[in-house]
């Protein structure tokens, strides 16, 4: 016997009727920083030593920028969906959770437009 309705069961929505794209998003954003961070790191590793000339010559190349305004919109965004979670969970005044999710969306946007446009930088600096 299920308590839900039949238009809930068609809709698939829970109780709260949202959220469940929230999940999704969050779920498919970790999974697409996997493979990002796992090549990030072992780039890093491989450019140890390097000189400033040669990381912004690798950052440069067409593959590594765009792979890397993937790593970091997919890391804000995932950093977002999360903070928002947990203001949304454990800020029980509706002004300061409002205050608060438009703070972390505004920073999210700004930092993310930051480490982008310092991507392009280094990739049309080379033109």
């Amino acid at each position: 016997m299920s308590l839900r309705s039949p238009l809930g069961k068609v809709r698939g929505l829970g109780s709260a009727k949202d959220g469940t794209g929230h999940w999704w998003a969050q779920r498919l954003s970790a999974l697409a920083l996997i493979p990002l961070t796992l090549w990030f790191c072992v780039a890093l590793v491989s450019l140890s030593g390097a000189d400033h000339a040669a990381v912004a010559a690798w950052a440069g190349s067409p593959v590594v920028a765009g792979l890397l305004i993937l790593l970091i919109a997919a890391t804000f965004y995932h950093a977002y969906l999360g903070v928002q979670v947990v203001i949304e969970d454990y800020v029980h005044h509706e002004g300061l959770k409002i205050a608060g999710l438009l703070l972390v969306k505004g920073a999210s946007v700004v930092l993310a437009l930051t480490g982008i446009l310092s991507v392009l930088l280094l990739l049309f600096e080379r033109a």
